[in-house]
C-alpha cells in the first residue's frame, strides 16, 4: 500500500509540472471562451420569457429579445464553427512538434481576435468583427 501512495504521490508531483506550450493553453482558454458564450443570450431569453418560459418548449411566436441577444447567440455560432478548424490544426501542430514561436503567437492571437470578434460582434460593429474574423482566420493559417 504504502508503494502505491509513494508512486501516486510521485505522478501528482510531476502533473503538477507539467507546463503545456502556447499553442495548447491558447486552445485550451478559446475552447472554455467558447463553452461560456451562451450564458449571454440564455439570460436575456430568461429575462425575455422568464425562468419557465426559457426550460419551456419555444413557443411559436416568442417573446421579442434585445438585438444584442440575437448577435450573441450568432457570434457564439461563429466561434463553435471556427474552433472546429482551430483546435485540430493546433493539436497536430503540437504533436507533431511543429510549433515554434510564430505558432504561439499566432495561437494566442487567434484567442485575442476571437475575444475581439465576440465583443465587436455583440455590439454590432459590422467592419471590426470582420476585421476581428479575418485576424482569427489568419492565425489559423499560420499555425
Amino acid at each position: 500500500m504504502q508503494a502505491f501512495l509513494t508512486k501516486a504521490a510521485d505522478c501528482h508531483t510531476q502533473a503538477a509540472h507539467i507546463t503545456l506550450p502556447a499553442e495548447l493553453n491558447a486552445l485550451t482558454l478559446v475552447a472554455l471562451f467558447t463553452a461560456l458564450l451562451w450564458l449571454p443570450y440564455l439570460l436575456a431569453r430568461i429575462g425575455a420569457r422568464g425562468l419557465m418560459g426559457t426550460m419551456d418548449n419555444p413557443p411559436s411566436s416568442p417573446p421579442p429579445e434585445p438585438a444584442w441577444a440575437g448577435r450573441a447567440q450568432r457570434a457564439h455560432a461563429n466561434a463553435v464553427e471556427n474552433l472546429v478548424v482551430f483546435a485540430p490544426i493546433v493539436l497536430v501542430a503540437a504533436m507533431t512538434g511543429a510549433t515554434n514561436a510564430t505558432t504561439a503567437v499566432a495561437a494566442q492571437t487567434y484567442l485575442l481576435a476571437r475575444v475581439l470578434h465576440y465583443a465587436v460582434y455583440l455590439l454590432g460593429i459590422p467592419v471590426l468583427r470582420t476585421l476581428a474574423f479575418a485576424v482569427g482566420w489568419v492565425c489559423t493559417l499560420v499555425i
